[in-house]
């Protein structure tokens, strides 16, 4: 059985910084690429970005320079560190696995396994 979970998400204010885990099991970590989405209440889910299974990572526009991705394959674990958070940073941030011969990552059509989420709320 696949599990993804993510945790780390809390009520920050604006400028501050989280880190947010994707703890997983059931599968081989190191051979599937990691994406994180997320979806603000109303809103339609969006990509944030991903690392790939080789390290490449790719941002959405809207978090470029604020947000890095890493992952630690001994621990079955990817990482989203959150700087410089904004109240249009609110959301639910989803991580979800793609296959390494995935090639858009963009888009969550790509992925075959998704967490339930984590709650980030940024205050003004």
């Amino acid at each position: 059985q696949v599990l993804v979970e993510e945790s780390g998400g809390a009520l920050v204010q604006a400028g501050g910084s989280l880190r947010l885990s994707c703890v997983t099991s059931g599968l081989t970590f190191s051979s599937y690429s990691w994406g994180w989405f997320r979806q603000a209440p109303g809103k339609e889910r969006e990509f944030v970005g991903a690392i790939r299974w080789n390290d490449n990572v790719d941002y959405a526009d809207s978090v470029k320079g604020r947000f890095t991705f890493s992952r630690d394959n001994s621990k079955n674990t990817a990482y989203l560190h959150m700087n410089s958070l904004k109240p249009e940073d609110t959301a639910d941030y989803y991580c979800a696995a793609a296959h390494r011969l995935s090639s858009n990552l963009r888009s969550g059509n790509s992925y075959i396994y998704w967490g339930r989420g984590t709650q980030v709320t940024v205050s003004s």
